[in-house]
């Protein structure tokens, strides 16, 4: 499964980034895909550069080109089946810039 989920992300990221022509769709970055186990469904975390608004415009713009991108995954990789595509916001880049921030300002308290 992490070799589909990998490939998976590999397409996906090239798609969106190369061929997607939404407007809405940003600055977008895969993080990550977690495939079912029956190919049914699969889950594409992304990260998007910029604030509350431009996150959820490029998740509606994603959602909408949710059939295009699919049929790019259908097309370029060889599954039983074509999972179905949600998109969903990866919080860890922000959490991970929030811990940084915080380590910083602690440290610079100390000095």
């Amino acid at each position: 499964m992490r070799r589909v989920d990998e490939a998976m992300r590999v397409v996906l990221s090239d798609a969106i980034s190369k061929e997607l022509q939404d407007p809405r769709v940003g600055f977008v970055t895969v993080t990550g895909v977690k495939t079912s186990p029956d190919l049914r469904h699969s889950r594409v975390y992304v990260s998007v550069l910029g604030d509350e608004d431009a996150r959820s415009a490029s998740l509606e713009g994603l959602q909408s080109a949710h059939g295009f991108l699919q049929a790019r995954v259908a097309s370029t990789l060889r599954l039983k089946h074509t999972p179905a595509l949600s998109f969903i916001y990866d919080e860890s880049v922000d959490t991970g810039m929030r811990i940084s921030e915080l380590i910083n300002r602690e440290t610079d308290a100390d000095q």
